[in-house]
């Protein structure tokens, strides 16, 4: 029987453009959306942008636009990139959409009724990047461990929400329900978090600070906490879609979040408190998985280390991205991101792999035969590799189910290399020199083709488009809309007699050096674009000498590489962000250009900065500290250190 499911992703916050961060869960509910729809089960898929709070509040004002200005800029940059990568979302949210703030106030009036939502006055820690309060067992050395800032005291009046009265019926839940939250690890986490007393929750800010907000119905002079505001964008967009349907009864019960962990607190804890409290079913399950990594470092926005999706679309192919991205990463665990994997990963398992194998039968088939051969008996060879096809598929709806999607793509290519060694040993190239052989070569090209096939119908949820045109070119009519069993589309045997086959098209064509260092050149090139305005010259070495009360003045700190490119039109330079400990990197320009063809590999060192050098202002950018580096003869190597330094300490 169909089940009816609700994806859902975390409603981005608007205050930076789209990377594969955002990708990854966009693409995650994306993939499942299809994987479902691909299995016979109705499927809605909901994704949007979080509008409201102090962080758009700032960034607006030194853009010179309103709050709404720049949230409807951002947000729209959002929507056009899923449209443009074919994210097939069913309704796409805003927190500023007049049937999401009507319901936030609904719900706000019916837990306000209930007595849930008291005023007081209260003196907190308070950190704008995360815009909540922190508690002490929070912080790490006074700072918010997220944003590594220390958070301003606070005190004013607000009202509160009573979590704390729900805390016991919250872990009651969770100890009933082990799958719940997913993986495991991050249940317990919550869990562990549940054995201290549950505090209760600021839910409003005054306008007097803030006035970017939805409005307390019950009491004009606040606004609402922008989280309790952006949670419920969940059932808000059931209630009333964007066509203006309710489809709450319809698909709540199956409300499946997806989310990173750095969000696992306010979905597991503040969300589930709440809905209690409202009288709202509890959703059905959050499924949370890990960073995606450059270097050592969390791909943000904050380290100046993003990856822009519509720009790798442009130069790769966004489904090759989302092939590596769901390939690559364990679902829970981080994982990381480097051009050079990618490229490895994409040559070896799709040029090298189903590339490779679709050319090599298709070509002889269409040389051979002009089209695909009729079915005839099979071998003991050809049935080995019907098993190992029939093993896959068995085992293709239980990886989906328990979101093992890396052993669903790792199954897949393990049945192409089977048929690739099989095909090697059957040698049908040298079948088609022998008249006699005919018949064995177009039994061989068809197990090929089968097993071509058979990838298409399970990899399409990973990458659509891709596996739509193969198996156009294959003569696979049949739609993947759930209307025809899964277990009979992905059948080995299926392959239709007949099918005309030309010479085939290069579906996945090697990546190579130059392709590498072209989109390495275009990233440099973004990211010069948005560089501050610059003076005309270049930083020089400093030759003077100095007393040791000259030094005594300059301070010097560890800073890690999270980002670095070639400066175009500069012989000398490249640019570096470094974290050296506080709320943004830096960025630095470096002279080692020369010893440093492939800047990228500098990612993730721990590098010596003059931290208290004044920035100076260059044509190419401000530079806003100095990279230590060794020079002899002809070497250039960037000073480094070892062991278990993090960015900011001090060097002594």
């Amino acid at each position: 029987m169909a089940r009816k499911i609700y994806f859902t992703t975390p409603i981005y916050y608007v205050n930076a453009e789209p990377h594969i961060g955002h990708l990854y869960t966009t693409a995650l509910a994306d993939m499942l959306k299809r994987y479902h729809v691909l299995a016979g089960d109705d499927v809605w898929f909901q994704t949007g942008t979080d509008e409201h709070g102090e962080k758009i509040v700032q960034v607006a004002q030194k853009q010179g636009v309103t709050p709404k200005q720049f949230a409807d800029g951002i947000s729209g940059k959002f929507r056009d990139a899923w449209d443009k990568i074919d994210i097939a979302y069913d309704d796409f949210i805003r927190t500023t959409d007049a049937r999401h703030v009507k319901y936030v106030q609904d719900v706000l009036d019916k837990v306000h009724a209930s007595g849930d939502i008291y005023f007081d006055e209260y003196t907190g820690k308070y950190c704008v990047g995360c815009e909540r309060y922190l508690t002490d067992t929070e912080l790490v050395d006074g700072k918010c461990p997220d944003h590594q800032t220390a958070p301003k005291e606070v005190k004013e009046a607000n009202y509160f929400f009573k979590m704390g009265k729900y805390q016991q019926q919250l872990i009651a839940h969770i100890e009933e329900n082990p799958h719940w939250i997913r993986p495991e690890r991050f249940r317990n986490e919550v869990l562990s978090f549940l054995k201290s007393p549950l505090e209760d929750l600021c839910i409003s800010r005054p306008k007097t600070r803030l006035e970017w907000g939805i409005e307390l119905p019950f009491d004009d002079k606040y606004v609402t906490y922008v989280w309790f505001d952006a949670l419920l964008n969940y059932p808000s967009g059931l209630t009333e879609t964007s066509r203006g349907e309710n489809r709450f009864d319809q698909y709540w019960s199956g409300c499946n979040h997806l989310i990173a962990k750095d969000i696992l607190k306010t979905h597991a804890i503040y969300w589930p408190t709440m809905l209690m409290s409202a009288g709202i079913p509890l959703f059905k399950q959050l499924d949370v998985h890990g960073y995606w990594m450059v270097g050592e470092s969390k791909m943000s926005k904050s380290l100046g280390n993003v990856i822009r999706p519509l720009s790798f679309d442009a130069a790769f192919g966004i489904e090759n991205l989302r092939y590596f991205l769901f390939k690559e990463m364990k679902f829970g665990a981080d994982s990381s991101f480097t051009y050079d994997l990618f490229v490895e990963r994409y040559n070896s398992d799709l040029a090298n792999g189903l590339g490779n194998l679709l050319a090599r039968n298709a070509g002889l088939v269409a040389k051979n035969f002009g089209a695909i051969p009729a079915h005839q008996p099979l071998t003991d060879a050809e049935n080995a590799v019907a098993a190992k096809a029939k093993e896959v598929l068995d085992a293709y709806r239980s990886n989906f189910e328990s979101r093992q999607f890396a052993k669903s793509i790792e199954d897949v290519c393990a049945l192409i290399g089977e048929t690739d060694k099989y095909i090697t040993l059957m040698e049908p190239w040298k079948m088609a020199k022998d008249e006699s052989k005919k018949g064995d070569l177009a039994r061989v090209l068809r197990c090929g083709l089968e097993v071509c096939r058979v990838a298409a119908v399970l990899l399409s949820p990973v990458m659509p488009k891709k596996c739509a045109e193969i198996l156009e070119y294959l003569g696979e009519k049949r739609p993947l809309d759930g209307s025809v069993a899964l277990e009979e589309l992905a059948a080995f045997g299926a392959l239709a007699d007949g099918i005309e086959i030309d010479k085939p098209p290069r579906f996945f064509p090697r990546i190579d050096e130059a392709a590498l260092s072209q989109i390495t050149e275009q990233m440099m090139a973004e990211a010069d674009a948005a560089a501050k305005a610059a003076a005309q010259r270049e930083i020089e070495p400093i030759k003077e000498q100095i007393t040791i009360d000259d030094f005594a003045k300059v301070q010097l700190k560890v800073g890690r590489v999270v980002e670095a490119y070639p400066v175009e039109k500069a012989q000398k330079l490249i640019r570096l962000m470094v974290d050296v400990g506080e709320e943004n990197p830096r960025q630095i320009f470096a002279g080692i250009k020369s010893h440093y063809p492939r800047p990228e590999k500098l990612i993730g060192q721990n590098v010596i900065v003059v931290a208290n050098l004044k920035p100076r202002e260059m044509k190419f950018g401000l530079s806003e500290g100095m990279v230590l580096a060794a020079s002899g003869d002809d070497r250039l190597v960037a000073a480094t250190v070892l062991g278990a330094a993090e960015p900011g300490d001090g060097i002594s």
